[in-house]
């Protein structure tokens, strides 16, 4: 197929509230799409890819504006120079056009995802085909944000058990780990529960990460610095919670290291953090073939991202519910149909590409 237009729409989406983490608040997000018009023996299609860059570089070192400058002025011209070299472009081409622009992963992966979904809706195949997935649907976890009190968090956690979701996890900062924990173990019991740290700890809590081995977590994310294996090693061989890596993945070389060098460990695989859905694959694959437990972690995104990241999820090695929640758990309307949860499952998408919603795009 060919390219013939690339375009990037920036949106504003309002959250339903505000969504707290140890580095930071959120109360908008401001997405990134991107849309090529392909055409292929005359039949022209747009394929559509999300970057879930944040706006400010506190997650990874990307942000919003500077994927936007790395897409406009390498990544799509040099791009559209492959397809002028070799004729056409295909999903596994979009690596090899620009084998010396160094990380900017999340604005990578948002191109080889429009080129995976035009190329897909070509064939009208769907993305869960092309992954070869059988399931139709996959269990929906949630993530819930730092809260003003116990009080509140209690009452949000309830919300999202009573809206279906089959597991909790809470993210957790220096000031708020043990008695949030505690407390939802004491009112709800034994729910499938997880705790999220984004790097806000050091090898120096040791003493208090340990008091989490008491309430029978699935798992503690990220506890350590955010480009650390080597010191979650070491806190891996004095806890028995399994450790979680998630900003540490950014490729299927990271996992292979973490996978051979961290004790009880299991992956959260982000395609925008990996470089996109290709990587992602391979990181399942790799981590499926040793018994390594994977799951699909969010970056809160449209239903473009939510469906694709749903239709990954349905692979075999995802054996943890990840946070694939519906629609609404962050935003009002959606730019595409509502992804809903279903008895505690995201159904699965079967279409040839999920598109925005024509008249609905405009007004964000």
């Amino acid at each position: 197929m060919k390219i013939l237009r690339a375009e990037l729409i920036r949106l504003e989406l309002p959250l339903v509230a505000p969504f707290v983490t140890s580095f930071g608040r959120e109360d908008v997000r401001h997405p990134l799409l991107v849309k090529l018009t392909v055409d292929h023996e005359g039949r022209q299609v747009a394929g559509w890819g999300e970057c879930v860059a944040g706006t400010l570089p506190n997650y990874s070192s990307e942000y919003l504006e500077s994927a936007a400058y790395v897409l406009e002025t390498f990544l799509v011209p040099l791009l559209l120079e492959w397809q002028q070299a070799h004729g056409e472009v295909k999903p596994e081409d979009v690596a090899s056009a620009f084998p010396h622009i160094v990380g900017h992963r999340m604005a990578k992966a948002a191109l080889e995802m429009a080129v995976l979904d035009a190329w897909l809706r070509l064939r009208d195949q769907s993305f869960a085909s092309y992954l070869g997935v059988k399931a139709t649907a996959v269990p929906s976890g949630v993530s819930v944000g730092i809260q003003p009190s116990i009080e509140a968090l209690l009452e949000v956690v309830e919300h999202y058990l009573m809206a279906g979701y089959v597991r909790i996890k809470i993210k957790i900062e220096p000031g708020w780990v043990v008695e949030p924990v505690k407390a939802i173990r004491k009112l709800f019991g034994d729910i499938p529960l997880q705790v999220d740290a984004n790097s806000a700890f050091s090898l120096a809590d040791l003493e208090m990460l340990k008091q989490l081995d008491d309430y029978q977590l699935l798992l503690i994310e990220q506890p350590l610095a955010e480009d650390d294996i080597y010191e979650h090693a070491k806190l891996a061989g004095q806890l028995q919670t399994p450790i979680c890596l998630d900003e540490s993945i950014v490729s299927l070389a990271k996992a292979r290291q973490a996978i051979e060098s961290v004790a009880n460990v299991i992956i959260n695989i982000k395609p925008g953090r990996v470089g996109g859905y290709l990587t992602a694959k391979a990181i399942h694959d790799y981590a499926y073939a040793r018994g390594v437990p994977v799951w699909c972690g969010g970056m809160l995104e449209t239903g473009i991202g939510r469906n694709a990241n749903a239709a990954l999820a349905g692979l075999p090695g995802f054996t943890l519910p990840g946070d694939i929640s519906a629609s609404n758990r962050f935003y009002t309307r959606d730019i595409v149909p509502e992804v809903e949860i279903v008895d505690g499952q995201i159904p699965i998408y079967t279409g040839p590409g999920v598109s925005p919603v024509p008249e609905w795009l405009p007004r964000v």
